[in-house]
């Protein structure tokens, strides 16, 4: 990408990497709600319950009280996004919530429209 990345995108992203990292998950993900606060997950996989990193933050930021979501991120070694992620992504933040995918290496790969 040669486009720059706005501080509070890269701050989401950075969060999302740490998390996957201290968790040795395949994905970590953030949301920045429309009050700029974010809600950090990582994948949670339990013998009753699996989710998403993405889900999972936004189950959090839902749970939290967050009217609406400014933006996402997910870290992780695939190439693309569920579309139960974005859906989950879309019904608290609308259609044009963008949704940061990165690689494990921090790198924005693509922004993608929760549409």
């Amino acid at each position: 990408m040669t486009d720059a990345v706005d501080p509070e995108d890269t701050k989401i992203i950075t969060l999302a990497r740490s998390a996957r990292a201290r968790n040795g998950v395949p994905e970590g993900a953030a949301v920045r709600d429309e009050t700029g606060r974010t809600y950090v997950a990582t994948t949670v996989t339990l013998d009753s319950l699996r989710l998403s990193a993405l889900r999972a933050a936004v189950v959090l930021a839902a749970s939290s009280g967050a009217a609406s979501l400014e933006a996402a991120a997910v870290v992780t070694a695939a190439a693309s996004l569920p579309a139960d992620d974005l859906a989950a992504v879309r019904d608290l933040g609308g259609a044009g919530t963008p949704v940061l995918l990165a690689g494990p290496d921090g790198a924005l790969r693509a922004t993608i429209p929760a549409s």
